[in-house]
């Protein structure tokens, strides 16, 4: 039996994926990835095609945990991993060239927050973990 942490890290990061997914397959709000690829300039196409991986990997990874593996669940996670690392990064270089004067808080807040999304995907992953 796995411990009581790690079963709820699981159903996060599961439940964070599927949500992502169903808001970017909807009409009412993109979710994170509306602005993740809203800020990087690109059509909506990739905010579905990132859609449909997350959805798919959450819906993978909580499936794990009934001890059912998908061979592919890896790559899709580690797909939407490296599509957050790109977004930190291009939320880096926003907030040092802005030329705004944000509250450092609010923006080592936010860091903090994309940084344990990546994080999870990436342990999540298993490639990285």
């Amino acid at each position: 039996m796995k411990g009581i942490g790690i079963i709820l890290w699981k159903i996060s990061v599961a439940l964070y994926l599927i949500a992502n997914g169903v808001l970017g397959l909807t009409k009412y709000s993109g979710g994170d990835f509306d602005i993740i690829f809203g800020r990087m300039g690109f059509p909506g196409i990739f905010v579905t095609i990132a859609s449909v991986i997350a959805l798919i990997a959450g819906i993978a990874l909580l499936l794990e945990m009934f001890d059912v593996s998908l061979s592919f669940r890896d790559t899709l996670i580690l797909i939407i991993a490296i599509i957050w690392a790109v977004y930190i990064v291009i939320e880096i270089v926003g907030w040092i060239t802005n030329g705004k004067n944000e509250n450092l808080w609010h923006v080592l807040q936010m860091l903090a927050v994309h940084i344990m999304v990546l994080a999870s995907l990436l342990i999540a992953s298993r490639k990285f973990g």
